[in-house]
């Protein structure tokens, strides 16, 4: 399995982040959007089974399951640990990353000095149910009815689940309403696709399957994934837990990641809302995430947060 490694100095913390998706690999965002988190950690890209370098069509497809995907982050937590000399590592999952790595952090505490969940998902369909509410509400505010007929010819429930139609219309509904991957993008064109072909780091062939394992990978996940209420299922941690939240998000709705924080029991917790951000606080308000993961995920507290679970200022032993 591919992964990209970025890092000023080893010693650094180790991050590794979980892309999105499922199979929607995020290291070339780092070419218009830089974080800079290299400068303070040990940054790993890591590319999930079936996504980007980690795509092949020799992979079983028997394996693309859940319970594998957690099991793969475990043993690449495990291998970082090892190679890097560190008793433990931040785990920041995002969308279907953050999706994949809140199970992973229940799972597996004692690997991981705490968990960032960035656009949280806690119920996918609900959040789709949401999306599409608040897209007619936008549209018709607009008096954009060429969009609003789209919408209303797209339906989403949660009886009957997202629509063909639904999916297709989507994407550009929400970037078009600003409230898409990022706040200030407004198509997928010009803001994800056609900088993910500039990117130096990948071959050619590599950025075929960038977007070859994105369609590949999406069927084996994307149906339990709409009807999974985590929100409903796991809420207790035995580590440090926060969540990275864009107002403007309405991919995983951010109203929906407020109230399955406020369920989580954690030592110690932390919500933070992003007021510029939509689906990507990471890479829209990289100055303020960094500060947090700095000041407080690496520290064991919550002085930073917009919602704490404990008192500002306690923090919780990391080592």
């Amino acid at each position: 399995q591919g992964m990209f490694i970025q890092s000023a100095d080893p010693a650094n913390p180790v991050l590794l982040f979980l892309h999105g998706g499922p199979g929607m690999v995020e290291f070339f965002m780092e070419q218009d959007y830089p974080t800079g988190l290299e400068r303070h950690f040990t940054m790993v890209w890591w590319e999930q089974r079936g996504a980007g370098m980690s795509f092949s069509s020799d992979i079983p497809p028997e394996t693309m399951t859940l319970d594998r995907m957690i099991a793969d982050t475990i043993e690449v937590a495990d291998y970082l640990r090892a190679r890097f000399g560190q008793e433990k590592i931040v785990l920041l999952g995002h969308s279907w990353g953050a999706y994949l790595g809140i199970q992973v952090a229940a799972a597996a505490p004692d690997r991981f000095i705490a968990y960032v969940g960035m656009a949280q998902i806690a119920h996918q369909l609900r959040s789709e149910v949401m999306a599409r509410d608040y897209l007619l509400e936008t549209y018709r505010a607009r008096d954009d009815d060429a969009m609003v007929r789209r919408l209303e010819a797209a339906p989403v429930s949660m009886e009957e689940s997202t629509s063909r139609a639904w999916m297709r219309l989507r994407d550009r509904a929400m970037h078009q309403a600003g409230v898409g991957h990022m706040h200030e993008m407004d198509s997928v064109i010009t803001g994800i696709f056609l900088p993910m072909w500039r990117v130096r780091a990948y071959t050619l062939n590599e950025k075929i399957n960038i977007w070859r394992g994105k369609i590949w990978s999406r069927p084996f996940f994307w149906d339990d994934l709409l009807r999974d209420d985590l929100s409903a299922r796991l809420t207790e941690f035995d580590l440090p837990v926060y969540f990275l939240t864009g107002r403007h998000d309405y991919t995983a709705n951010a109203e929906l990641s407020r109230a399955y924080f406020e369920r989580i029991d954690a030592p110690v917790k932390g919500f933070y809302l992003f007021d510029n951000s939509a689906h990507s606080p990471l890479f829209e308000e990289p100055e303020r995430a960094t500060g947090i993961l700095l000041h407080d995920v690496l520290q064991g507290r919550n002085a930073l947060a917009d919602v704490a679970g404990i008192a500002a200022q306690d923090t919780f032993e990391t080592e």
